[in-house]
């Protein structure tokens, strides 16, 4: 057994959530901005939509063995979040709903040997076609909070919040980091201490409101500054948070293992 089932259930799992989000938004709901600058609630969904042909695009490129591109390129990646954001509520989620089946059918139907093919996002470095259902999780999870319509941080499971802050800390961007450790609480007692990630302060948080800070998903609700006498340039978030560090570097950590594993993390 590998971890491709899990994925599978998790896909299915995010994407059924999105549908009843997008189902429950009105034509005037997404013209309301989103927590994305400059994007409504249309913008998010038009990407989301958009971002199904692109995974099904590596998943071509894995079934064929024909370099088939996520997207042509980022200025036809952003003309066609454009062109879609101001679709109805009702073509939105058509388009949901129609990419879903699609991508569900393309990974049902993808043989055992393809999904270790390397295949490329927009940037380096390649992954196996495994990792493309972490990444459609990850695309879902962390837009449905993006949509800013009832699904936040808290609502993430705890998978997707350990293997996103394990992929998170593997492709890590030291010479940037803003903060030189991180700390995980849970009930008021450290279970996890990332360190030596660069120059700053270190901060302490839940695991969910953590990853929530890192990502730009919240402007540092439930972290705070570990006092061991580092100074920082303040940030949005909370007392004397810096901003964090850049996030998603890179689409995938560099090392996976080309095999689909029996369990990732």
């Amino acid at each position: 057994m590998t971890v491709l089932p899990r994925l599978q259930a998790e896909l299915a799992d995010v994407t059924n959530r999105l549908l009843v989000t997008a189902a429950s938004l009105s034509d005037t709901d997404l013209t309301d901005p989103s927590l994305l600058s400059g994007w409504s609630r249309g913008h998010v969904l038009a990407h989301v939509a958009a971002s199904t042909d692109s995974h099904l695009n590596l998943l071509t490129w894995a079934r064929t063995g024909v370099r088939t591109p996520q997207y042509a390129s980022y200025a036809a990646r952003a003309a066609e979040i454009e062109a879609g954001a101001a679709r109805s509520a009702s073509r939105h989620l058509a388009a949901l709903e129609d990419g879903a089946a699609r991508l569900a059918a393309a990974i049902r139907d993808l043989p055992e040997h393809a999904w270790s093919a390397r295949v490329e996002g927009m940037r380096p470095p390649p992954h196996p076609a495994w990792y493309v259902l972490v990444r459609r999780v990850r695309e879902i999870g962390f837009h449905l909070v993006d949509m800013a319509a009832g699904y936040g941080p808290a609502d993430w499971p705890q998978a997707f919040v350990r293997r996103e802050l394990h992929d998170c800390r593997r492709s890590w961007p030291r010479e940037r980091g803003t903060v030189s450790e991180v700390v995980f609480m849970d009930g008021g007692r450290a279970v996890e201490r990332w360190r030596d990630l660069g120059r700053g302060p270190a901060v302490a948080g839940a695991p969910a409101d953590m990853l929530a800070w890192l990502t730009g998903r919240s402007d540092g609700e439930g972290v705070r500054l570990v006092p061991v006498g580092r100074s920082c340039t303040p940030g949005p978030g909370g007392a004397r948070l810096p901003e964090p560090p850049p996030w998603l570097t890179m689409p995938a950590p560099a090392d996976l293992p080309a095999t689909p594993p029996e369990d990732y993390p």
